[in-house]
Parts: structure tokens; sequence; C-alpha cells
């Protein structure tokens, strides 16, 4: 039983498995990029501000951010994909304790109601993307 305990936990960290994981949670940043984007854009069209502590977020940032925090999202992944026993339940957990934890300075930042509640939405869109998209190529 030791040996296949071990035999797991090599095919986990081997390169090649790990190679799904790396295709689908980048192309899962991308189109949460252009989600979250997206949904800015439609905000400041329906007339939300963007502007945040006195200072405009551009749309493009929205998605540069929900690129980059995907990237750290799948560096998550594959780090508990190699060191835990169950890392599609770790990771779905860790993901959105975090998620809901990105909520709480949208609550306290100096910005119009509708404004916060929009980055919310986009907080909760992204998640919404990757979360499932990273978390379905781990073994469970």
């Amino acid at each position: 039983m030791a040996q296949n305990i071990h035999e797991d936990v090599t095919a986990t960290a081997t390169p090649s498995s790990a190679q799904p994981l790396v295709i689908g949670g980048l192309i899962a940043a991308v189109v949460a990029g252009a989600a979250t984007a997206t949904v800015a854009a439609v905000g400041e069209l329906a007339g939300i501000s963007l502007v945040v502590g006195g200072a405009p977020i551009p749309v493009p940032g929205f998605a540069v951010l929900t690129v980059i925090f995907s990237a750290v999202g799948l560096v998550l992944a594959l780090v508990l994909a190699r060191s835990v026993r169950r890392p599609r339940t770790v990771f779905a957990r860790t993901t959105v304790a975090l998620t809901v934890l990105s909520l709480v300075p949208d609550l306290l930042v100096d910005a119009a109601p509708a404004t916060r509640v929009l980055l919310m939405l986009t907080h909760v869109v992204a998640a919404a993307i990757v979360i499932p998209a990273i978390a379905r190529r781990l073994s469970a």
C-alpha cells in the first residue's frame, strides 16, 4: 500500500501531468480577465463610477489584475497538487475563502456604493470562472 501512495504522489508531481492544469489555468485566467474587464466596462457605461480613493481604475486594469491573481491561484494549485492528499478539495476551500476575504477591502474602500458592488462583482465573476476550471484538473 505504501508503494501505491508513493506512485500516486509521484504521478501528480510529474511535469507532463501538470501541463493540462497549467494550460487550463492560463486559459481560465485570460477568460476571467476579459470577463472582469467587460463587467467593469458595462458598469461604467451604465453610469457606475470606477473612481476609487479619488483615482479612476482603468478598465484594462481589471483584466491585468485578474490575470495576475489567477496566476497566483494557479501556482497555489500546482503546489497543492504536489503536497496534499486531496488537492481539489483543499484548493476549492482555500480559494473560496480567499475570494470572500478579497471582498472586504471593496467594502471599506473610499468609493460610491455602486462602485463597491461592481468591484465585488468582478471578484465573484473571476472566481466563478477560474476556481472550477483549475479545480476540475486537480485530483479529488
